[in-house]
C-alpha cells in the first residue's frame, strides 16, 4: 500500500495517523563538512528533560522504558523508533529532534537535510533549507494533540554545538576544558499556552572517557563499523625500557584511550587487560567507571623483583590471550587486541608461529609501537606467510601524546574492518 505523503515547511504541523502503534523518525543529509550527531530530547510540559536518561543520542540509544530507541545509520543519517502507545501513557509531553555538526563547518555547508516521520499509512517530510551559520539545528517536535500526536517543523538553529542545544532542554553539559565551546544560549520555542516553571538544570557529567568515546564513534562511523560489537583487550609492555613511559603517565593515557574503544564497541563495555615483560599477567577487566589511576593501582612500573621482570617476552602474553579467547571463553564475536610495545622484539619465530596459529581464530592483533625502536617481525606483518587471514596490523608512534585522538583512532581502525569482512565471509566470526 502506498503511503500518503505530507510535506511540511518551517513552522507548519500535521497530525500523525492514530492507528499506527509506532513512528520512525528518519534524519538524513546528502553531504556535510563533518559527521552529524543526532539527538532526541524527551521533555515535559516545561520543555526540559526530567533527567539525563531522557537525552537520547548515539552514546545513550534508549530511555529507561525504551519508548524512544536510536538506530545509527552512517555518518550522515540515523533514525529514532518511537512507541507511540508507550509515549501516550508516559509523562513525556514532546520529543524534540536535533542535529549537531561534530566537527568543523556550519549548516550553511550541509545539503539535502531532511526529517521523515513514517507511520503505517503516511509519510511526513520536512526538507530543511534554513541552515545558516549555526552548528546545531532543532529539526522538529513530536508533541501531544488530543488523543494523538502531531509533528511540527521547527528548523531553529543554535550556535556553539551540543552545549547550548542541551542546556536549552534542561541538560547542563560539563566536560573538560578542551570540550567546552563558546556557547550562545537560545531559548527553545515554547507554546504560549504552556506555562514554564523555573527548574534547576539537570547535569550530564561527561567524563574524559565520554569525550573520547565521541571521537571513537566518529572513526567507527567513517569505517562503517559503528554497529559492530567485539570483545576488546589491551596488552601493555612492562619491560624495563618502558619505565619512563609509566612514570610520565603515558601508559595511563594510552589505557584511557583504549578504554574508550571498549566502552564504545565491546559487547559488555569491559576492557580486558594484560601486562607483560619476562612474564605475563592477566588483570581484572575494567569498565569506563574505573579508569582513574588504573595503571598506578594495577601495575605502576616495571620491576625486576616481585613483578613481571624487565625483559621482552611477547609470546608468553600472546599465548595467554589466545588461550582466553579460544579455549576459556570462546565466542562468535570478533576479538580486537591493542598491543603496545616499545620494541626490543627478538622472538620472531615464536611470534610468527602464534600469529599463524591465531589466524584461524576470531582474533585481530593491532600492534602499536611506542618510539622509534626495533620492532622486528611486527614491521613485516604484511609479508608474513602461512596465515589463513591477514589478522594483524602495526604502526609506530614517536610520541603517543603528540598524536591527536582522532588520528589515533583512525589508525587503530585502519585494517580491522577489512579483516572483519573477511572473517565473516569465512565464518570465523558471526555475521
Amino acid at each position: 500500500m502506498d503511503l500518503t505523503t505530507v510535506n511540511l515547511i518551517s513552522g507548519s504541523n500535521t497530525k500523525l495517523d492514530e492507528i499506527s502503534p509506532t513512528v520512525r523518525i528518519m534524519i538524513s543529509c546528502d553531504s556535510s563538512p563533518a559527521v552529524l550527531d543526532l539527538s532526541c530530547f524527551m521533555v515535559g510540559t516545561d520543555g526540559k528533560v526530567a533527567s539525563d536518561d531522557f537525552f537520547i543520542f548515539y552514546n545513550q540509544p534508549a530511555d529507561p522504558k525504551r519508548i524512544v530507541e536510536f538506530v545509527s545509520g552512517d555518518k550522515y543519517s540515523g533514525e529514532f523508533v518511537i512507541n507511540l502507545e508507550a509515549l501516550q501513557s508516559s509523562s513525556i509531553d514532546k520529543c524534540v529532534f536535533a542535529i549537531t555538526l561534530d566537527g568543523p563547518g556550519t549548516f550553511a555547508e550541509v545539503s539535502g537535510c531532511r526529517i521523515r516521520a513514517i507511520t503505517a499509512n503516511s509519510e511526513i517530510v520536512y526538507e530543511i533549507t534554513d541552515g545558516n551559520a549555526e552548528t546545531s539545528l532543532v529539526l522538529a517536535e513530536l508533541y501531544r494533540h488530543g488523543t494523538g500526536f502531531k509533528l511540527r517543523a521547527v528548523g531553529r538553529g543554535f550556535h556553539g554545538g551540543l552545549k547550548p542545544l542541551a542546556e536549552a532542554h534542561g541538560v547542563e553539559v560539563e566536560g573538560e576544558e578542551e570540550a567546552e565551546v563558546a556557547a550562545t544560549k537560545e531559548a527553545v520555542q515554547e507554546s504560549p499556552s504552556v506555562p514554564v516553571p523555573e527548574i534547576a538544570p539537570v547535569k550530564l557529567n561527561l567524563t574524559k572517557i565520554d569525550l573520547l568515546k565521541q571521537k571513537v564513534g566518529i572513526s567507527l562511523r567513517k569505517k562503517n563499523i559503528e554497529q559492530e560489537k567485539a570483545r576488546v583487550a589491551v596488552v601493555f609492555d612492562a619491560s624495563g625500557s618502558m619505565t619512563s613511559l609509566y612514570q610520565n603517565g603515558v601508559v595511563q593515557r594510552a589505557f584511557e584511550r583504549v578504554l574508550a574503544v571498549a566502552a564504545s564497541m565491546d559487547d559488555d563495555g569491559l576492557l580486558d587487560v594484560w601486562f607483560f615483560a619476562t612474564k605475563a599477567k592477566r588483570m581484572a577487566s575494567v569498565d569506563e567507571h574505573g579508569y582513574e589511576d588504573y595503571v598506578k593501582r594495577t601495575y605502576p612500573a616495571p620491576r625486576m623483583f616481585g613483578g613481571l621482570g624487565i625483559g621482552n617476552n611477547e609470546p608468553v602474553v600472546m599465548e595467554d590471550v589466545i588461550k582466553k579467547y579460544t579455549k576459556e571463553a570462546p565466542s562468535s564475536l570478533p576479538t580486537y587486541i591493542v598491543f603496545f610495545s616499545d620494541g626490543g622484539i627478538y622472538e620472531t619465530p615464536k611470534i610468527s608461529k602464534l600469529l599463524i596459529k591465531s589466524s584461524k581464530a576470531n582474533i585481530f592483533w593491532q600492534f602499536v609501537g611506542l618510539g622509534n625502536a626495533d620492532y622486528g617481525v611486527l614491521r613485516e606483518l604484511d609479508d608474513l606467510q602461512g596465515r589463513y587471514l591477514d589478522n594483524a596490523d602495526f604502526f609506530a608512534l614517536d610520541d603517543l601524546d603528540q598524536v591527536s585522538d582522532e588520528d589515533l583512532y583512525d589508525r587503530l581502525f585502519d585494517e580491522y574492518p577489512k579483516w572483519l569482512r573477511e572473517a565473516k565471509a569465512k565464518g570465523i566470526v558471526g555475521s
